[in-house]
């Protein structure tokens, strides 16, 4: 089987700035505090991802899941280390990411599906497949200031979905959302798993990664600390006993069965 994602000891760091003003400034200056503070949002992380792999990225809050996404995604580049994919990249990294404010919800479409690499013929195409799947009715030609976030979700994810990939990126793809819309976009991500197409796959939701992912991958402090690949009798469940994620929200997907018998 061929490999679909390899990271080879990455790295990425940020500088924290503390003081913004000038003011602020000249009094640290004179307390002696520091005025920056270089954090290590990766450090030295490397894995592979075989093709038609659904792997879940979990962690907590700050440990450099996102980052890791973006890096992946060719977003950003990593100070050190390197990122090789094989085959187009699609996804959703951030809710909205891609969207002009100003830009109806169709006009945005054409927009942010040009940027995740479909020929306007093939948006065409699909258009009406992509409006069908995001249900946001007449709000479409209704310029996406006015969305809520989980207008956004839809439209960003139905796009995201319907671009023919190699390599399917998702960041809490369903963090906002009704329950019947999470139920749909976890059905959809199924259907194109079952495709033999690459999932990464972000959550902190126990129940949505048990249900979509081959094994898990944790990160804590911008290391790697488990790599259900690796980790002598590792698993998925292995991975979210370690973050002790194991009592699922009760509003979360939990079976394949909660996604339809065709699943």
């Amino acid at each position: 089987m061929s490999v679909s994602i390899l990271v080879e000891n990455v790295t990425k760091e940020f500088t924290m700035q503390y003081h913004r003003t000038l003011k602020q400034m000249a009094v640290a200056s004179v307390k002696r505090l520091p005025l920056q503070e270089q954090f290590l949002a990766v450090n030295g992380v490397s894995f592979t991802v075989e093709q038609g792999e659904s792997v879940g990225l979990m962690g907590l809050n700050g440990s450099g899941k996102s980052t890791l996404l973006k890096l992946i995604n060719g977003v950003m580049k990593p100070d050190k280390g390197s990122i090789l994919t094989r085959g187009r990249i699609a996804g959703l990294i951030a809710t909205g990411a891609g969207f002009h404010p100003q830009l109806t919800g169709r006009e945005n479409l054409y927009l942010n599906a040009a940027i995740m690499g479909m020929s306007e013929a093939e948006t065409k195409r699909k258009f009406d497949a992509i409006v069908d799947f995001a249900d946001i009715g007449k709000f479409m030609d209704t310029p996406v200031s006015h969305y809520s976030s989980g207008m956004y979700a839809r439209l960003g994810f139905s796009i995201a979905i319907h671009v023919d990939a190699d390599i399917f990126l998702a960041d809490e793809v369903l963090a906002v959302g009704d329950r019947p819309f999470k139920k749909k976009c976890m059905a959809k991500m199924q259907e194109i798993r079952q495709q033999g197409t690459t999932i990464f796959y972000v959550s902190h939701a126990a129940a949505s990664v048990r249900a979509m992912c081959d094994r898990v991958l944790v990160l804590e402090s911008g290391h790697l600390n488990y790599d259900s690949k690796i980790v002598e009798g590792g698993s998925v469940e292995g991975g979210i006993h370690y973050l002790e994620y194991d009592d699922a929200d009760d509003e979360e997907v939990t079976s394949d069965e909660e996604l339809g018998a065709d699943i």
